[in-house]
């Protein structure tokens, strides 16, 4: 059995740490009432971030709110292209990330400060991954199953392992 234990030391400090920041984000959702349309302020906020970074990257976006449920619609050369829902700020890959990250942790400055790091650049790989989405739906429209469902998902969740690697092979180090 103790030849098993870091392995379960693993285990558990893995899905405790998901589970408990899993169940504050929930907290934090159902201060907002879904059933009303009101989008909670992360996804605002992202929402705000990916039109004025669109903007800046030339693309003519405008971002208004859904009177059918707690979206933001994006518009793209006046044309509706997509929304952003909760699912899509990056909070819960963020969760995710954080959680594998405590699992291999060393001393919690470190992991603190990885965390910091790593949520910052995931957070902003997202924006940019939703510009992205923004013009390929515009000009892609056909391919919006492929882009949406796989693509698009696969370049976030790379970026996570990327940095699930980064930590194992060269920041956890004691």
């Amino acid at each position: 059995m103790k030849q098993y234990l870091p392995f379960l030391l693993f285990l558990a400090k893995f899905f405790g740490s998901y589970i408990l920041l899993t169940l504050a984000y929930k907290f934090y959702l159902n201060q907002f009432d879904a059933a009303s349309n009101e989008l909670d302020g992360i996804t605002q906020a992202v929402s705000n971030q990916v039109e004025r970074s669109s903007n800046l990257l030339q693309f003519d976006v405008q971002i208004h709110p859904s009177t059918k449920e707690a979206a933001t619609q994006i518009w793209f050369n006046d044309q509706l292209v997509a929304k952003i829902i909760e699912g899509c700020n990056s909070i819960s890959v963020i969760l995710l990330f954080a959680a594998f990250i405590i699992a291999f942790s060393t001393n919690w400055i470190r992991t603190a400060a990885y965390i910091l790091l790593g949520s910052f650049i995931i957070y902003f790989f997202n924006i940019l991954r939703i510009d992205w989405l923004i013009w390929a739906l515009y000009y892609y429209p056909e391919q919006k199953r492929l882009l949406h469902d796989i693509v698009f998902p696969l370049i976030i969740y790379g970026m996570v392992l990327v940095l699930w690697l980064a930590w194992i092979f060269k920041f956890s180090k004691k």
